[in-house]
């Protein structure tokens, strides 16, 4: 077994996403450890959601900010009405998507072509904003998080209703997280980040179990990062190391075979 094959893959997502990323991981020889850097939980009240997803044909499009938003709302929707177009910021989304059963071969889907830079500014470079404008969009988000995509589409005349779905939480940190912490700080791994505030939440939880020399410590670690801004949220939190891939899992794993 090389040095490279023995290092372990943190995978940080959501336990919902950061499952099946795992087994894939574990198929290309590598030893994958989950540890969630957030907590996906439903809204104590649905009703809000449930009304705005029981008729979308009010909508000309539906955009999802993440795959959790993605799957929030097929928890509950039966069906999707094909007439609605959708829009997804990455692969991840296209993936969940899919997973629903919903494909280009039967919805119309806007995603990002830059697939180097997945976010709101390069999705709106693909959208048909003369189409849209006076045309109702929803936006299907968690309960808090980034405005530009609802604030650039209202700029262009756009009629934007934002609906959260599901509440973002950073992980108790209990006795058993701790010690796997500082041992996954000992074990120089290659830890793949896939949001900023799952960055920042990693820093504070190291500082809290092994004070400021354990984040220098973490400094010292690999990132294996899926975005321009997640990178550049972790060189300005003093990370150094980082390797940064396209939207989507295929990429996350070919870098984890240099």
């Amino acid at each position: 077994m090389t040095d490279q094959t023995a290092r372990p893959v943190i995978i940080t997502r959501p336990l919902a996403q950061a499952t099946p990323l795992a087994q894939r991981v574990r198929d290309i020889g590598r030893h994958a450890v989950v540890f969630p850097l957030l907590d996906i939980e439903p809204l104590p009240d649905q009703t809000q959601l449930r009304a705005e997803l029981h008729d979308l044909r009010r909508y000309a499009m539906v955009a999802f900010v993440s795959p959790n938003a993605i799957n929030a709302a097929f928890a509950i929707l039966p069906s999707w009405p094909r007439e609605v177009a959708i829009a997804v910021v990455g692969e991840g989304s296209r993936q969940a998507l899919a997973a629903h059963g919903v494909t280009d071969a039967n919805a119309t889907i806007f995603s990002p072509k830059d697939t180097e830079r997945t976010d709101s500014q390069t999705l709106l470079e693909v959208l048909d904003i003369d189409a849209l404008r006076g045309k109702r969009v929803l936006i299907v988000r968690g309960e808090s998080g980034r405005e530009l995509l609802a604030d650039a589409l209202r700029a262009q005349g756009v009629d934007v209703t934002p609906l959260p779905a599901y509440r973002r939480r950073a992980p108790a940190l209990d006795d058993a997280g701790r010690g796997q912490l500082l041992s996954l700080l000992d074990a120089q791994g290659d830890w793949i980040i896939t949001s900023s505030e799952a960055l920042r939440i990693l820093v504070e939880m190291v500082r809290e179990a092994a004070t400021e020399d354990g984040v220098a410590k973490l400094q010292q670690q690999h990132l294996v990062i899926p975005h321009v801004r997640i990178a550049e949220t972790a060189r300005s939190l003093g990370f150094t190391h980082l390797t940064q891939t396209a939207s989507g899992d295929e990429p996350l794993l070919a870098a984890l075979q240099f």
